[in-house]
């Protein structure tokens, strides 16, 4: 399935990126933007950055699966990439609109 239409980037080449950096260190944090570095690519729109998100816990989950890790290791992984959500969430809300300029 087509992901990113201004790359032309399927959710199999995500997918095998984001195992070869599973490989590389298990529990390490990965976002669009690394994803998308190591593909050599960057995210125009970044309209497909929500799918991509999804795709990472997804594929992430199913690598862990498979290698029998502890539900504790499991657990710290996603309390981690929730916090990180969040952080950027609140960056963004605190973000100036356009509406709000100062005068």
């Amino acid at each position: 399935m087509l992901v990113c239409s201004c790359n032309y980037i399927t959710d199999r080449e995500i997918r095998d990126v984001i195992t070869e950096l599973l490989d590389q260190d298990c529990w390490q944090l990965i976002v669009p933007a690394k994803v998308y570095h190591a593909m050599e690519k960057r995210g125009r729109c970044c309209g497909c950055f929500p799918n991509v998100v999804d795709i990472i816990i997804q594929t992430t989950e199913e690598y862990h699966a498979r290698r029998h890790s502890t539900e504790a290791e499991i657990f710290d992984f996603m309390s981690r990439l929730k916090k990180f959500h969040e952080e950027n969430r609140r960056a963004d809300i605190e973000r100036r609109q356009k509406s709000h300029r100062a005068a």
